[in-house]
């Protein structure tokens, strides 16, 4: 057995390697482990970007996490050199008739505008033709669509916001363990004890940020509770990039009235004349271990033919790269962020339900604060387990 620990973290991609950091920071004695080698393209951190936007639509609990996580960003990039955040913009946009929803939340433009007045964030309301104006590479807008544009939206880059946290938690004193399984876990009255092929480690408390993994590593009532969904990301060649100035944003574009009716996507990489673009499914569930990994070319074809051509400038159907994560959702899209009903030295940290990483840098300062008690100790409630009954 290994010497106690003050917090072990099970977990180190987007929300473990926040909380590691955070928790070294602090001083305190933690552990994280890994089965992988993170940043690794086996989880839901990986594809080289993800949106960011702090006006969420997905509600203003979030806030606070998103915005505390461009701080974080920044300070990061201070400390060691790495770019982490761009902040180009962000447009989420809808029709502007009937109804449409995105993440399970009806009105999400209308949401994210209330986010935005409600925290004091910079942004505009615009319509198609205004957006036309200004973003020629969204093409055959009706002119009458409802948009919410974010000046200091953007995206991060999801590998170097987590070699650089793992990085800053070993230069504080953070022991970090990769290729190490977690094969069980139990709390008694002496701390937690998680038990790996190298050993048996005792901590004081634990914190669980395993993603996919989390359900069958802690059964129930985690089994019932979270499903794994499949998504697939594409990469399109650009035949042309003249549409695509300097300030491009990132784009969250519904056009019909069902969650699945809508893309994402980022502007070009510099000399990579390519477009990064997504959706999401929630229809077929898979797991962690079982998931289809490779992306099959009529994927790709499919995607560009029902949601791209004729609504990206200069995309053609050549697939440059094509990849596949995994979501892990709850019944209500939201995260959890609680104790272990069983085992109340365990923090639950997991489910980001596909708008996670954005939030991963501030959620692990909230959890590293919750865990060091005292003042300032953040109101985790409404990421609580018990909202599902």
């Amino acid at each position: 057995m290994t010497g106690r620990v003050d917090v072990a973290v099970l977990g180190l991609g987007a929300m473990g390697s926040a909380v590691l950091y955070q928790l070294a920071k602090r001083g305190a004695a933690v552990i994280g482990l890994d089965r992988f080698a993170p940043p690794h393209a086996l989880g839901s951190s990986h594809g080289e970007t993800r949106i960011t936007r702090q006006a969420v639509g997905e509600g203003s609990d979030y806030v606070p996490f998103v915005t505390a996580a461009h701080r974080i960003w920044r300070e990061l990039e201070a400390e060691t050199g790495e770019t982490l955040l761009n902040a180009c913009g962000a447009l989420v946009m809808a029709p502007g008739h009937g109804v449409s929803s995105h993440h399970g939340k009806p009105d999400f433009v209308g949401r994210s505008i209330s986010a935005a007045q409600g925290a004091g964030i910079a942004h505009e309301v615009l319509d198609g033709a205004e957006v036309t104006r200004r973003f020629p590479q969204f093409l055959n807008l009706a002119g009458d669509e409802n948009a919410y544009y974010e000046p200091g939206g953007g995206y991060v880059f999801p590998e170097r916001c987590i070699a650089a946290q793992l990085t800053r938690a070993a230069a504080l004193g953070a022991e970090i363990r990769t290729g190490c399984e977690v094969l069980a876990l139990w709390q008694d009255e002496s701390g937690v004890h998680i038990e790996t092929a190298d050993g048996v480690i005792l901590a004081d408390r634990a914190v669980v940020a395993a993603g996919a993994w989390t359900a069958p590593l802690l059964g129930r009532p985690f089994d019932r509770l979270l499903t794994v969904r499949r998504q697939l990301l594409h990469w399109y060649a650009l035949a042309d990039e003249a549409a695509y100035g300097p300030r491009s944003p990132v784009f969250i574009w519904m056009y019909g009235t069902d969650d699945t009716d809508y893309l994402y996507g980022f502007p070009p990489m510099a000399g990579q004349r390519s477009i990064k673009v997504a959706t999401e499914q929630y229809g077929t569930a898979t797991t962690a271990d079982a998931v289809e990994r490779r992306v099959d070319p009529s994927e790709s074809d499919a995607m560009y033919r029902l949601r791209v051509e004729n609504r990206l400038a200069g995309a053609i159907p050549e697939v440059v790269r094509a990849a596949a994560c995994v979501y892990t959702v709850t019944p209500d899209r939201g995260f959890i962020i609680d104790r272990h009903p069983a085992m109340d030295r365990m923090l639950v940290v997991s489910a980001c339900s596909g708008h996670g990483f954005k939030h991963s840098a501030g959620i692990g300062e909230a959890v590293a604060a919750d865990l060091s008690g005292g003042a300032g100790r953040p109101d985790l409630t409404p990421f609580a387990l018990a909202r599902f009954g």
